[in-house]
């Protein structure tokens, strides 16, 4: 759950929302940037930015809970997170993306290098869709973040959206 703009009431509010339909559907539900969030609402887990607390603080409020880190484009951030024990390291934007301003741009090298460091789930993220998702996959991606293409997509509604991607 990604809401930047949302009060913390609201996130609360439509966190219990999507915790339900998580749970229904058997899908893991991870709360981005904010760990106290993401145990008042009993997510899942947090996805954690670089400049969001640090995995040990984060493990001290959720305990076995998922913590996964962005890592950008950096194998260095990836062999901390690793050491850290983060359970998956998130690289990108792999592509132009509307979601944020992409700082970092990834290549799929990095999912390569990731791989033979480790065997925690790689997480691809930045401008992933139905043209481009599959190279993602195909080279060592575990799992995909996909936003925009989902949500905001002028073309198809979400379910189509999702549909094109199988």
């Amino acid at each position: 759950m990604r809401l930047k703009k949302y009060s913390n009431k609201q996130k609360i509010l439509i966190g219990k929302k999507i915790k339900k339909i998580c749970k229904k559907y058997k899908v893991n539900f991870l709360v981005n940037d904010d760990p106290f969030l993401s145990k008042k609402i009993d997510a899942d887990g947090c996805h954690l930015g670089q400049k969001d607390m640090n995995i040990k603080e984060a493990r001290k409020i959720l305990g076995k809970k998922i913590i996964g880190i962005t890592c950008h484009n950096s194998i260095k951030l990836a062999k901390k997170a690793i050491k850290a024990k983060a359970d998956y390291i998130a690289f990108g934007a792999f592509n132009e993306t509307k979601t944020k301003k992409a700082k970092y741009k990834a290549s799929i090298r990095i999912l390569d290098q990731a791989k033979k460091l480790t065997n925690i789930p790689l997480v691809a993220i930045g401008g992933i869709n139905s043209e481009n998702y599959k190279i993602l996959l195909l080279n060592n991606a575990n799992f995909l973040a996909i936003s925009s293409y989902i949500w905001n997509n002028k073309k198809y509604k979400p379910l189509e959206a999702l549909e094109r991607l199988k």
